[in-house]
């Protein structure tokens, strides 16, 4: 029988780490908060990832991480991307308490979030686009209704039995004493999880709020690509990052500018008070020609500047139209080479954008304003197509600068 040994010994190893692992996820006195990232692509409910992550911490609550919401090409229901796929989970726990929703519906939900107890959480009723479900006299958040709605909290078998409206209470814990107000009104032992119909953070990210991107480190598996492709497919020496949103949908966008103070992400190159001028066309769809000029301008200015790390490429990033054969055209005497990834990928091209050793990205964009809080919390350089206008630039030298 001496071969069992080895055996038992395998069995009480695997017994103690499972027994690590349920004593990391034990119940948190203090309750939960979750929600559905159900506005918009990534570069929206990574804006919205970052408030609910400082609103969580103000209630003194664990956020329970949710995944990813992906729309493909061709398919009528969301996705539901495990938010560790893309970023690590570890380093937001040096900031406050986070456990993705996957672990916490797996090892808490049963005893922290009986099915008997699940509340949806709105501001005021949100009428179903099906009106038969709408009863004046039971007002409800319909928190499933429609996509990405329904998906998402069926990924996790999630159904409510009810709904709370929460207003007039809101999210803005930096500028009030709202934090407060929730934890009476909403004390764990009564209310030990919070579920928000959306983010319980507002868009774009508060300005308070934007250095919380240092804690949002890359998966393994996103560093190691974003490196490969840096080292294997881009000639030796510095690159420049650009991001060219200009697609349809963005077009049809960039049609609100002239009715507009702010638009999206813009607070992030005029800030959030217009202190550095107002919304114009060209941040929101610079030409062609435009973007080449600016190009060539911060090449032309770092071989002036970093003489001894001379920019060797441009990565190109876009959710339509890469550019990649006007731009060879119009470097190839500045020896040059264009480049972007053989098959789309946002999340890598993100990560390659953040490594780059300058950055020109699309000052309305939210997926913009991704790389560029992440460049930020590393003193990675970064600009904007079109910022500030070129009249406004001043000659010579000065004109150079971005």
């Amino acid at each position: 029988m001496q071969w069992l040994k080895p055996k038992l010994r395998f069995i009480c190893l695997i017994f103690i780490l499972i027994s690590s692992a349920c004593g990391q996820l034990g119940r948190d006195p203090n309750g939960y908060l979750t929600y559905c990232p159900c506005m918009g692509r990534f570069g929206n409910q990574a804006d919205h990832f970052l408030g609910s992550l400082a609103f969580a911490k103000a209630l003194n609550r664990t956020l329970i991480l949710p995944p990813w919401v992906e729309y493909r090409k061709g398919e009528l229901r969301s996705r539901q991307v495990p938010f560790n796929t893309y970023f690590d989970v570890e380093p937001l726990q040096e900031y406050h308490r986070v456990i993705t929703m996957a672990d916490f519906m797996w090892h808490l939900a049963d005893d922290v979030w009986p099915e008997s107890e699940r509340v949806s959480f709105c501001y005021m009723e949100r009428k179903s686009l099906q009106i038969e479900k709408n009863d004046p006299e039971k007002p409800n958040c319909h928190a499933k209704d429609g996509n990405p709605f329904g998906p998402f909290w069926d990924t996790f078998h999630i159904d409510f039995v009810r709904s709370e409206f929460y207003g007039p209470l809101h999210f803005d814990v930096h500028h009030s004493a709202v934090a407060a107000k929730w934890q009476a009104k909403y004390p764990p032992e009564l209310w030990p999880v919070l579920a928000f119909t959306g983010a319980p953070a507002s868009f774009p990210v508060q300005l308070e709020n934007c250095q919380l991107q240092q804690y949002m480190h890359w998966s393994q598996r996103y560093r190691e690509a974003a490196r490969e492709f840096i080292r294997e497919q881009l000639p030796r020496g510095a690159f420049v990052g650009i991001h060219l949103r200009n697609g349809i949908d963005w077009v049809r966008a960039c049609e609100h500018v002239k009715d507009s103070q702010h638009l999206f992400a813009s607070p992030q190159c005029l800030g959030y008070k217009n202190e550095r001028g107002p919304l114009y066309p060209e941040l929101c769809m610079p030409s062609k020609e435009a973007i080449v000029r600016q190009l060539k301008r911060t090449i032309k200015n770092v071989r002036q500047t970093q003489p001894n790390n001379e920019i060797k490429s441009v990565f190109v990033a876009s959710d339509s139209n890469h550019m990649v054969g006007e731009l060879s055209t119009a470097l190839t005497r500045m020896g040059i080479s264009v480049h972007k990834l053989p098959e789309d990928d946002p999340y890598l091209d993100l990560a390659i954008l953040g490594q780059s050793n300058h950055f020109i990205g699309n000052c309305i964009s939210s997926y913009s304003a991704f790389v560029k809080r992440e460049r930020d919390s590393h003193g990675f350089p970064s600009y904007f197509w079109g910022f500030p206008k070129e009249k406004d630039r001043q000659p010579s030298k000065a004109h150079e600068e971005l």
